[in-house]
């Protein structure tokens, strides 16, 4: 299997296929000053032969993750997890999406493709998950909560049953968010308060 993207939350993507004794082919990256990945040179340029194998992207940012998605589209990995989280038998996950050490998923959860549910992040009943939504470590998603596309849920935030927050959003660190969230809306605080919007 190939990584794409050689950075910080690529080492961490690199222990989730250890842990599952995956082989790791490749690392690609478009930065051309980054060389190096671990023991890995890395390809900046993958030919047709390097292609044919899945490819699991390492991307944090969801935009990003998104535009090379669409770019490697057919060669992007199903969903990988680490062998230390806990995942309900009863969810449906998206291909490309990637959950982290020690987050849970519990049962009669939708979760999009191409997701990040990042270490320790727990997400709870019945919660539905759009594409490219990155959940931070140690936030929490109580039951039936959910998070529209490219939604980015910061570290240690939580989200009260029922919530519904729109696409593209940003849930700041530590924020508890008690009502709905709109489309592009930044929320920060306890509770949550809106103080801009995202640039569509």
């Amino acid at each position: 299997m190939n990584i794409y993207g050689a950075s910080g939350h690529g080492k961490v993507v690199f222990d989730i296929l250890k842990s599952r004794n995956i082989q790791i082919d490749s690392v690609f990256d478009d930065n051309f000053e980054v060389k190096e990945f671990l023991d890995f040179r890395v390809i900046h340029k993958p030919n047709k032969d390097q292609l044919k194998k899945p490819t699991v992207l390492a991307i944090g940012n969801n935009a990003i993750r998104k535009k090379v998605a669409l770019k490697y589209e057919g060669v992007i990995s199903e969903a990988i997890s680490h062998s230390r989280a806990i995942i309900s038998e009863n969810i449906q996950i998206g291909g490309g999406t990637v959950i982290m050490p020690g987050a849970i998923i519990n049962s009669g959860c939708s979760i999009g493709k191409y997701c990040i549910i990042n270490s320790g992040a727990v997400v709870e009943h019945d919660v539905r998950l759009g594409d490219f939504v990155h959940i931070a470590p140690n936030a929490v998603l109580t039951g039936n909560v959910s998070v529209a596309e490219g939604t980015q849920v910061g570290t240690g935030a939580s989200i009260i049953p029922g919530v519904k927050i729109g696409k593209w959003a940003s849930i700041g660190a530590g924020a508890v968010i008690i009502e709905d969230v709109p489309d592009f809306a930044v929320v920060v605080g306890n509770p949550g308060k809106i103080i801009k919007y995202i640039d569509e």
